[in-house]
């Protein structure tokens, strides 16, 4: 097995095990996202349909409490605090202190399926998704072939899907020059059901996925306003600058530091720059009210993230992600020729790092999301070394909790903060109404583990990813 890329830094926590899955109601899932239904022996690791889950450390949207989850049918139907107080019911299973919380949430993940099985896949993905805690995926409409463009590109898509998935899985469709201009398909889009729209402002690295300018993503949001569904933006715009290299003798590709300084904080501002001269419109009684702009993975934690809180302060209908990889990771360390490491925008140094901390725990970051892009080793260039050529996207999907869990604690990250930023938050976000939080009523998405317990990520861990 190669070697993982998060055995770079330790780890601290374990997954200890996952309790239920719990599938979309057909009414609801017509109303609002195309999901496939789990087969029967995929909805629950639990021999029951009418359970208690009791724990002394149970996050809910009121605080940790000592106490009971009722679970019938896979819905939430009690909580209550205090122990004992279960009735005659025989089906109590009791966690001690483990921490019960809702399932995590990935509104970020690339399943490359279908057109790129070999780069991960429904199958392998969810599975991996499970293993780490992950109840619901939103899936990007890129990298699979063809891309999500199209009512007709949804439909393969959902195909594909069918008996594979372990989670629930949602979609996101992609916002193009053709759908932008047409807007009749990107209509169809929303009508079959993706939960909102993805564009990029710069290559996409995909040739069937083009870049958007600033005048198609205002096409894209007179539609999406109407559905009041949100735009996904990588929000990048090439400069032309000293900063965008021309090779020279000087300059040896296989340092991560050569590829760093092609992709230069200002690239993520110039974009995001437009973008709030757009989302001005969003507010109450604009032309535009009803749509939404959401910043993915950002990783400029300064001017960039200025822009983003002054629109904010506006009224803007605005929000932003960032990832596990910004909040773990820093250019410093990162070793020359390990193109495991490369993504975009890519990692930046160890203040910005600081400074992304600060802004997640302070809430100006809204939610955390993996941006799982994983590849074939071959494409990735891990024998030559060469960033400047390999593909870029980290292979992480197994690993939010830990990482983010691991790395927090250090700044202060509370697990009411980590439910928030890994559930909540996305929930609410992509529209999914009855999931992330333990509350009555919603979905019966819980994961249960132990924040004290460490764990080794060696070649012996099992990893579920195609391409850890």
């Amino acid at each position: 097995m190669a070697q993982f890329l998060w055995k770079v830094l330790p780890l601290l926590t374990v997954l200890v095990s996952i309790l239920v899955f719990f599938h979309l109601q057909d009414s609801y899932r017509a109303q609002l996202y195309p999901l496939i239904k789990l087969p029967g022996d995929k909805c629950s690791l639990l021999p029951h349909s009418h359970f208690w889950i009791s724990s002394k450390r149970i996050v809910t949207p009121q605080g940790i409490i000592s106490g009971s989850v009722e679970i019938n049918e896979g819905k939430i139907i009690s909580v209550i605090e205090g122990h004992g107080k279960q009735g005659k019911s025989k089906q109590v299973i009791d966690y001690g202190d483990a921490v019960v919380m809702p399932g995590l949430i990935d509104v970020h993940v690339h399943l490359d399926e279908p057109g790129r099985t070999e780069w991960e896949g429904f199958d392998t993905g969810t599975r991996a998704a499970a293993a780490g805690g992950v109840t619901t995926v939103v899936e990007m409409p890129l990298n699979s072939y063809p891309t999500t463009v199209s009512k007709e590109a949804l439909k393969l898509k959902l195909e594909a899907a069918e008996d594979k998935i372990y989670v629930d899985v949602g979609f996101w469709g992609g916002l193009v020059p053709e759908n932008a201009l047409n807007t009749s398909i990107l209509e169809g889009l929303l009508s079959a059901g993706v939960l909102g729209v993805k564009s990029f402002m710069c290559p996409s690295g995909i040739n069937d996925f083009p870049m958007t300018t600033i005048d198609h993503i205002k096409e894209g949001l007179s539609v999406l306003a109407k559905y009041r569904r949100p735009l996904l933006v990588h929000s990048e715009i090439q400069q032309d600058s000293k900063n965008h290299l021309e090779l020279n003798d000087n300059m040896d590709p296989c340092a991560y530091m050569t590829y760093l300084n092609t992709r230069p904080p200002s690239w993520e501002q110039a974009a995001i720059k437009e973008l709030v001269g757009v989302t001005k419109d969003t507010r109450t009684g604009g032309p535009l009210e009803g749509a939404h702009v959401h910043i993915v993975h950002l990783s400029d934690s300064s001017a960039s993230l200025d822009l983003i809180k002054e629109a904010k302060s506006r009224g803007d209908s605005i929000s932003v992600e960032t990832c596990p990889h910004y909040l773990a990771f820093s250019a410093e360390e990162i070793p020359d020729r390990d193109t495991r490491f490369k993504c975009s925008p890519p990692i930046r140094d160890a203040f910005n790092k600081e400074k992304l901390w600060e802004a997640v725990l302070e809430g100006h970051i809204d939610l955390l999301s993996s941006d799982h892009s994983p590849t074939v080793p071959e494409l990735k260039l891990l024998e030559e070394g060469d960033f400047l050529r390999a593909w870029g996207g980290i292979s992480s999907l197994q690993f939010d909790l830990p990482v983010t869990w691991s790395h927090g604690k250090k700044y202060g990250l509370t697990l009411e903060q980590l439910s928030l930023l890994w559930s909540k938050k996305p929930a609410t976000f992509a529209g999914l109404k009855s999931k992330g939080t333990i509350a009555i009523g919603n979905h019966a998405d819980i994961v249960v583990w132990q924040p004290e317990v460490e764990f080794d990520l060696n070649d012996d861990y099992p990893v579920f990813l195609k391409h850890p």
